[in-house]
């Protein structure tokens, strides 16, 4: 469905700042799969998730989305493949308009706009019955602006915004950090509810360990731009958190006998 190969990504190209974020990245996600991403600070995580979108161009390398190439395709053109959450909940949403029109923009995406009316009361009862799903009363509060709405309140709908038009390719680029505990949790659990009822393929990024073991079916690695590990199924789901943990600093440690070497 996905696939990347060799995918390069340098900053500050022929500077002292010179980084390689992405350094021949390979990666090939299948149909339906949920891969969750970790990686220390710096590792090419959202880099990673740049490049797919379209947000940031590769210097080499080649992106494939079911086959066509899209390596050079600009983000609004990767509309129509994929929907993406970010970390600030402020960043999936327009806080000036309401949550019926928000949704409706949502529900367009990708579409070619015509001059007609957007929400319509069939689109309304619509988005009543799935904002009944957040279990947190929007439904009610069609009317509302966005910008009202508390933290958790609108990463849930950013998230129903994201999954409603059933995208190819689900981005969540450490969508709960910014979430209190509590909400972070009820968040994850709307994540997994939404990315099995759609059969979402998706890549979520996370430096919360217990979320990148409890959930997906996939968990990779990344160290200063390359996938340091790649494990799937049962080998996933029996990991501890200490093993992932100790995976990180054997990495950093790698890089530290090579450097001295």
């Amino acid at each position: 469905m996905l696939e990347l190969k060799q995918v390069v990504k340098i900053f500050n190209k022929g500077t002292q700042d010179e980084k390689a974020a992405l350094n021949g990245v390979e990666l090939a996600v299948n149909q339906g799969e949920f891969i969750t991403i970790i990686g220390s600070n710096g590792a090419g995580k959202s880099t990673l998730l740049n490049v797919i979108s379209g947000t940031f161009s590769p210097d080499a390398g080649q992106i494939l989305v079911d086959g066509q190439d899209v390596t050079r395709s600009p983000d609004f053109a990767m509309a129509c493949y994929l929907a993406r959450v970010f970390q600030n909940p402020s960043a999936g949403t327009a806080a000036n308009m309401t949550i019926e029109e928000n949704l409706c923009l949502a529900e367009l995406r990708g579409q070619k706009r015509r001059l007609r009316r957007g929400v319509t009361s069939a689109r309304r009862t619509r988005y009543r019955d799935v904002l009944k799903v957040l279990e947190l009363g929007l439904e009610n509060r069609l009317k509302d602006r966005v910008g009202l709405l508390s933290g958790g309140q609108r990463q849930s709908l950013a998230l129903l915004m994201a999954t409603l038009s059933t995208p190819r390719l689900l981005l969540l680029d450490e969508h709960t950090a910014a979430l209190d505990p509590r909400t972070a949790d009820k968040v994850m659990e709307l994540t997994d509810l939404m990315v099995r009822e759609h059969r979402l393929t998706t890549l979520m990024i996370t430096h919360n360990m217990n979320q990148a073991i409890q959930f997906g079916n996939r968990m990779i690695m990344l160290h200063e731009g390359r996938t340091q590990l790649d494990v799937r199924g049962e080998e996933k789901q029996n990991l501890t958190v200490s093993e992932v943990v100790s995976k990180f600093g054997q990495s950093l440690k790698d890089e530290t006998l090579l450097s001295a070497g």
